[in-house]
């Protein structure tokens, strides 16, 4: 993509009402604007990211052998009053009446609704075990929206539900997706850390959150020093429930919480085992049991004929708060650091004179290799002056620069730059161009 054709309304100053790095950052660099309290759209490059976020979100969910589909944002209260969480759960549900005095809602979230779904499908043991998930938008009116995407009131949400014939068939579904949430994070560059944590209003008596490691996260962290390296989970098997088991129970031996339960985790503690950071928490999982299938009236027949209610369970990625939670783990002072796996262009190419007709000639030549190549770039042909193009590309964050200019050409050379170490080298074009493109 040329930068000359593109939407990317960058600024030199962070808005005053920005408090965090993520929403500071991802205002200078063109990536969302606000347009009501705690409701932001989202600009070409910001909506780049969230798309790469999501197709790894979602790669992770198919591999762990959960099923995709699409509920709508829009809920009947009559599913919600089933449950009993219509009146219970409280003024951060935001409730519409249509036209015709129907109550509706904007969905926080969908255990209801892929309930009444799938209770009218399955009918006998044979249809369980199985694993639902989508990935929508969903709104909760926060009091007090803040901090950007972080605590907005609009946010892109994967919510996955499990259904189970026994406890022990769920207990293996929640442990699958345990492991496929930490892979996810993985494949992000990220360091989660999963903690035992409150049901809420959800329910149920089994529950871990997930907080990735950032310097300014919004929650004070303690964790066991194991923690520093990354947990090992490529090559699990996930049909082996009780290898699964066994490897979801290592994992959690290793302590974390969050500032609340800090005693807590220093009594836990042995010896120096105690680390203190700060996070972000980018995901929740649930077991609930029965709270939502026996409230529902669903029910199946079992191996030996009797009706049985099913298990459940739920699992919740903030899609969209990633991307803020990615910027607070990897940034600088100059701008944002984007792992090469959710980066919104591989490569930012910049031509240093435009006026130079060599060097134009160059620079377009390689824009059209790398595209060739099937390397996701963004170049910057603009009549700008060049420490302006260099302030972009690393407010931006885009893993390799390619710079172009005259003297270079001269000599047969351009310069590539990683942007998360800083290292820059000289080299020929085609060594250029088969560093990035491996």
């Amino acid at each position: 993509m040329r930068l000359s054709r593109y939407f990317l309304p960058v600024t030199k100053e962070s808005p005053a009402d920005a408090q965090i790095v993520s929403h500071k950052l991802m205002l200078r660099a063109g990536m969302i604007r606000q347009t009501a309290a705690g409701i932001y759209a989202w600009l070409p490059l910001g909506h780049r990211v969230l798309r790469r976020i999501e197709q790894i979100v979602r790669d992770e969910q198919d591999k762990a052998g959960a099923v995709e589909l699409l509920m709508p944002t829009l809920q009947s209260a009559d599913l919600w009053r089933q449950s009993g969480r219509y009146d219970a759960y409280g003024p951060e549900m935001l409730r519409i009446t249509d036209r015709h005095d129907r109550e509706m809602l904007y969905g926080p979230t969908n255990e209801e609704m892929i309930t009444a779904i799938f209770r009218d499908s399955a009918r006998s043991y044979r249809d369980l075990p199985r694993t639902l998930y989508h990935i929508q938008w969903k709104f909760r009116d926060e009091v007090r929206p803040r901090f950007g995407v972080m605590r907005g009131r609009e946010f892109l949400m994967k919510d996955a539900y499990s259904f189970d014939i026994d406890e022990a068939g769920a207990r293996h579904s929640y442990n699958r997706m345990f492991v496929a949430y930490l892979r996810t994070y993985a494949r992000m560059g990220l360091r989660a850390i999963p903690m035992q944590a409150d049901t809420g209003p959800i329910g149920g008596d089994l529950s871990h959150e997930f907080i990735v490691l950032a310097p300014t996260g919004e929650s004070e962290v303690f964790y066991h020093s194991n923690w520093e390296a990354p947990a090992v989970v490529e090559d699990i098997d996930l049909d082996d429930a009780e290898g699964l088991q066994a490897i979801v129970s290592g994992l959690t031996r290793d302590y974390a919480a969050t500032d609340e339960k800090r005693d807590l985790a220093r009594e836990a503690a042995a010896g120096d085992a105690l680390r203190q950071s700060r996070g972000v928490e980018v995901g929740h999982i649930f077991f609930f049991g029965t709270k939502y299938s026996a409230a529902m009236g669903m029910k199946v027949q079992g191996p030996d004929g009797t009706e049985v209610v099913p298990q459940m369970g739920s699992y919740g990625i903030g899609v969209s708060r990633l991307m803020a939670a990615i910027i607070e783990a990897s940034h600088d002072d100059k701008g944002i650091i984007w792992p090469d796996s959710v980066a919104p262009y591989a490569v930012g190419l910049i031509n240093m004179r435009i006026d130079d007709a060599k060097c134009s000639a160059a620079a377009d030549d390689l824009y059209t290799r790398l595209q060739a190549a099937g390397v996701d770039t963004l170049y910057d042909d603009r009549d700008e002056r060049g420490g302006a193009k260099f302030a972009t590309m690393d407010l931006i964050g885009l893993p390799w620069q390619i710079v172009i200019g005259p003297k270079g050409i001269e000599r047969g050379v351009v310069e590539l730059k990683r942007r998360a170490t800083g290292e820059k080298v000289e080299l020929s074009v085609e060594d250029a161009l088969a560093r990035v493109a491996g």
